[in-house]
């Protein structure tokens, strides 16, 4: 795991904290923030899902008519450091035009 990716993930932790900490923010998204800690916090899966798996936890909470625009923007925050780089190596990438050469 990259040290770039922890820190994203630690940027997210504390943010995710100070939506639990506000008691202006409705119940049902501090709980989402309280699961998404720890889906982050869950060793057993694979960084990649556990980001995939948080940010489609939160998107659900941006929908909610009573989300505040603060937390709202906080949750974007969030998701936007949970999208980690997939890698370096070029070979990572799938290029479409590959399988056409071949």
């Amino acid at each position: 795991m990259s040290e770039e990716a922890l820190k994203q993930i630690s940027e997210a932790i504390y943010i995710l904290e100070r939506i639990i900490e506000d008691n202006s923010i409705p119940r049902n998204i501090r709980r989402a923030a309280q699961q998404s800690i720890d889906i982050l916090n869950d060793e057993n899966m694979d960084l990649q899902v556990r980001a995939v798996n948080v940010i489609e936890l939160l998107e659900d909470s941006t929908a909610d008519p009573n989300c505040p625009l603060h937390a709202r923007t906080m949750i974007f925050q969030i998701i936007t450091r949970l999208e980690l780089p997939q890698g370096d190596d070029e070979d990572d990438y799938y290029y479409e035009d590959e399988d056409e050469e071949e």
